[in-house]
């Protein structure tokens, strides 16, 4: 069954399956359909989030183990509820001790049964496994290595010994292993296994391969067999060998069941129109609503301003594109540099055997690797090996990214190793196993290097507008029209009816609450830029850089309704992990600490502290923008409500929720402490999807609304299947200052009498037709309008 909305729990051993079915009767009461559990498999011990998957035959004990999935699930079916849960294919935890099938084949190397699991370079190792976990270089931790009968223990790692290895001296039996214990700075350059991003504690699985989906897929198709699931959320299908052949397997095994994936689209590119899903985990619906609520003119004084504060001319992050290519560079040569060498390797394999290849030298190829990387503008093409690319994965590698990329050289025929990497790339340099390897492992470079140089790189150096930042956003163009809008959703109800939608999740750098408010922004660029200079000016400790200082003092007013207590606590942890992510002073592996410490003393005393001028000045500030963030709000959260598609309501988010990037924004689950105007509408509006399936799902259709007069902009309204109208205030501020409604008026589809769903007033109707904006939102800024009679 196709759900009608969504609310996604984060498990975790302070939030077990019997804290989630404690929390059932309200869920139910909220109006959704289904709870979305994030990864319910067997995990490493302690693990908050779960993608560290050890063994896919088990639900994890830490959380209540099978039977408490399967008491949970009858507890949800009591209340008309189903599960839909997040499945991880991409990748395991590389922990041996937990993970047993890794363990033997460390043990018995690449003759183990269980070798095809993992995507291990084993020539590249000269037949071991680079295990990068030592603190230090070898020398110097081998006293802190023990031979315990069969196990090799390091700390609180632990490793199997090779049959009759126990009893040699301790460098031979180093030597012995089909693994190579290594400082942990070696996997930037020298690990062998692919590994999820940059992460060299999650190894990739060969899911492609027939008797892997089998048993990593088994306990998962049990589940939904048996009642307990309905539905899947597929974690980074990016990341596979072959993501439509993946999913195909998966929609056969599962019966069809309803299947999302969490595919980041980039710009106006759209999902794979063969892949056997309902759609994505809602990114993109994410970003065009976002976008809809910011104001492009004010986007753009706004990044004047920021320009001006935090980039001195010779800084970085001032231009989007150059920040973000300038991130690209830095992760395709440093975190991912043993990702490059690897397609080096295999792209001089494909030369030596051919003749006519064979002069491309190793550091030509490397260069047109590492340049057609870097100007992949999606996330990756989708190449099978030998047959003819299709014009999106021809797309992913246009002739302008192959001209730009030979331009680096000094000598157009060296540049001519680009040629050779794109058709690579694409599959279509003849056969053999290592073009086969290069295509596929290209494709999945391309994914890890748009993730880390975007999302977790260049989102956190180019900060002008924080809101924009956020997963699948685009930070260069960061507002969206309502014709944008419309002919989005038109093509969604079009062509992906079940697809998810977001506006928060466990991954998001800030809440969708946040997001609004910093988003009022572009409404008074030169009321922010007056306010920032005002709080810099009563800070006694001055911030290490301006660009730090412009995006904690936008995060304090992001977070302005925070409680003043909490507000230190969480705000410095973030802006750490941002510096760290960013790189450009510290990062998480060449730390520097004084300017650490000086982020955390900046934050203590100007944008963290709970007391103080500036404190109040921001308060003030936030109090009387106050009606603009809550049209921003209300509006956002009824769209997404609203719109084609089932949307996914994160913990906590149908009442004013505030958090940041991750750990903060994966707290256990609680219910929300009153109601509020947010949980009505979203009340509202999930019981009407609830109640009229037929209007929302998959046979229901999506029409603008038109409005005319002065003020015609700032109104934005859809009907669904000629029964439900949404219609939302956008830009408030600017509405304000231009003088209000006037005579704006919403066309209201003719005939019938329409019911406002979010009035406070008793049985308020509206007869179709003209009607004039100032009545439509006396009440609020946004108007839920259900068709009551003819």
């Amino acid at each position: 069954m196709t759900p009608t909305a969504t609310y996604r729990l984060q498990l975790q051993p302070d939030f077990p399956f019997a804290a989630a079915e404690k929390a059932v009767p309200y869920l139910a009461s909220l109006g959704v359909s289904h709870l979305h559990l994030s990864p319910v498999l067997e995990a490493v011990p302690g693990s908050t989030h779960g993608y560290d998957v050890v063994d896919h035959g088990r639900v994890r004990e830490e959380l209540g183990g099978e039977e408490g999935l399967r008491s949970l699930a009858s507890a949800a079916r009591e209340h008309g509820l189903g599960l839909v849960a997040d499945i991880v294919p991409n990748h395991m935890a590389a922990s041996p001790r937990h993970n047993r099938r890794l363990w033997e084949v460390l043990r018995e190397g690449p003759d183990s049964p269980y070798a095809r699991w993992f995507d291990v370079d084993w020539a590249a190792g000269g037949g071991k496994v680079l295990l990068p976990v030592l603190g230090g270089p070898l020398g110097g931790e081998l006293e802190h290595l023990a031979v315990d009968g069969e196990v090799l223990r390091y700390h609180d790692h632990a490793f199997p010994l090779r049959d009759g290895t126990a009893g040699l001296p301790l460098p031979e039996l180093l030597d012995a292993q089909h693994y190579r214990l290594g400082w942990w700075r070696l996997a930037r350059t020298e690990l062998n296994y692919r590994r999820f991003f940059t992460v060299p504690e999650l190894i990739g699985v060969r899911v492609e391969h027939p008797e892997v989906f089998e048993d990593t897929h088994a306990k998962i198709l049990e589940l939904l067999r048996d009642g307990v699931l309905d539905g899947l959320r597929i974690d980074h299908p990016d990341g596979l060998a072959a993501p439509a052949a993946y999913l195909e397997r998966l929609h056969e095994a599962t019966g069809g069941r309803w299947t999302v994936v969490e595919k980041i689209l980039t710009g106006d590119e759209h999902l794979p129109a063969e892949w056997a899903v309902a759609g994505t985990t809602g990114y993109d619906a994410l970003r065009r609503i976002d976008g809809l609520f910011t104001d492009p003119a004010g986007a753009a004084e706004l990044l004047g301003h920021y320009r001006e504060f935090a980039i001195p001319p010779a800084d970085r992050g001032g231009d989007w594109t150059e920040t973000a290519r300038r991130a690209a560079y830095r992760v395709v040569t440093h975190e991912l540099a043993s990702e490059t060498a690897w397609l080096t390797r295999l792209a001089s394999a494909v030369c030596e055997r051919d003749p006519a290849l064979r002069d491309h030298a190793p550091w030509a190829l490397r260069t047109a690797v590492r340049e057609l990387l870097v100007r992949v503008p999606v996330y990756r093409p989708y190449v099978t090996a030998g047959e003819r690319p299709s014009r999106t994965a021809q797309e992913a590698l246009p002739d302008e990214a192959v001209r730009d990329a030979k331009a680096v050289f000094a000598v157009e025929e060296e540049a001519a190793a680009v040629d050779v990497v794109r058709e690579l790339a694409l599959g279509r340099l003849g056969g053999g196993p290592e073009q086969t390897a290069f295509s596929v492992r290209f494709a999945q470079t391309a994914s890890a290097l748009h993730a880390k140089s975007v999302e977790d790189t260049a989102f956190y150096r180019y900060v002008p507008l924080l809101s924009a930042t956020e997963v699948g956003g685009d930070a260069g163009r960061p507002a969206v029209s309502p014709d944008e809008f419309h002919a989005f959703a038109a093509r969604i109800a079009r062509d992906w009816p079940a697809t998810g939608t977001v506006l928060t999740t466990h991954d998001t750098k800030r809440s969708a609450d946040v997001r609004a408010r910093i988003a009022v922004l572009t409404q008074c660029p030169q009321r922010w830029a007056a306010l920032l200079a005002e709080v810099t000016e009563t800070t006694p400790v001055a911030a290490p850089d301006g660009q730090l200082a412009w995006a904690a003092w936008q995060s304090a007013y992001g977070c302005a309704d925070m409680p003043a207590e909490e507000l230190g606590g969480r705000l410095e942890p973030a802006l750490l992990k941002a510096v760290r992510e960013a790189g450009l002073f510290t990062s998480w592996t060449e730390s520097d600490p004084a300017y650490e410490r000086a982020v955390s003393d900046f934050v203590a005393a100007g944008p963290g502290r709970a007391s103080g001028p500036a404190r109040d000045r921001i308060a003030e500030f936030a109090g009387a923008l106050a009606p603009h963030v809550r049209a921003q709000v209300l509006g956002a959260a009824l769209v997404q409500l609203t719109m084609p598609g089932v949307p996914d309501l994160y913990q906590g988010t149908e009442s004013a929720y505030l958090a940041l990037v991750d750990p903060d924004n994966r707290q256990p689950f609680r219910r929300p402490d009153a109601p509020d105007e947010k949980q009505e509408l979203t009340a509202a509006a999930l019981r009407l999807r609830r109640e009229a399936p037929d209007v929302f799902g998959e046979s229901g259709t999506y029409e603008p609304l038109g409005a005319s007069g002065p003020a015609a902009s700032h109104l934005v309204a859809f009907c669904r299947s000629g029964e439900v109208v949404t219609a939302v205030t956008r830009l408030s501020l600017r509405l304000a200052e231009g003088g209000g409604w006037g005579d704006t008026v919403l066309e209201l589809p003719d005939g019938g009498v329409w019911r406002d769903l979010l009035s406070g007033s008793a049985e308020r109707e509206l007869a179709g037709g003209a009607v004039r904006a100032e009545e439509l939102f006396a009440e609020r800024p946004v108007a839920l309008l259900r068709r009551v009679r003819d």
